[in-house]
């Protein structure tokens, strides 16, 4: 007998924890003058904490601002997917000790710009979910 894979399934949150360390790439969502925002950035994983550096600008101004935002990770390959959501606090880095944690993480910029601020996301919640790919299941239409 086969076992039956659900398509969709929670993943505690050690798991969810794993595999954001395994990317390097995820969203900051947020809120500029009332309308939802979505920044790609690359970040780490520095303890049970997000961090990411960011140049002057809307990305920083409205994650300091807004502080409650979303991040959001996944991947995928051709059997299956991964989708992880962070919903926390976001804040700069301010202290020299602060930023000499945050600059333990080796966190490079990808972007030939100059990113002279540290932001960390503190969750407050976590969550994620696994992807099996697969047909859709036939339904046997009931009209006559």
């Amino acid at each position: 007998m086969s076992q039956v894979t659900q398509p969709i399934s929670i993943l505690p949150e050690s798991e969810c924890w794993n595999l954001l360390r395994s990317v390097a790439l995820g969203r900051l969502v947020t809120v500029v003058d009332g309308q939802v925002e979505i920044f790609p950035v690359n970040f780490v994983v520095q303890g049970r904490t997000v961090l990411f550096r960011t140049a002057e600008g809307t990305k920083l101004v409205s994650a300091v601002i807004n502080n409650n935002v979303l991040f959001e990770a996944d991947d995928h390959n051709v059997a299956e997917g991964w989708s992880v959501i962070v919903k926390g606090m976001a804040r700069t880095l301010r202290t020299d000790e602060e930023i000499a944690e945050a600059e333990q993480a080796q966190l490079i910029p990808w972007t030939a710009t100059l990113k002279q601020h540290y932001v960390r996301i503190r969750p407050l919640g976590l969550t994620g979910r696994r992807f099996s790919f697969g047909p859709e299941p036939y339904v046997e239409s009931t009209a006559t």
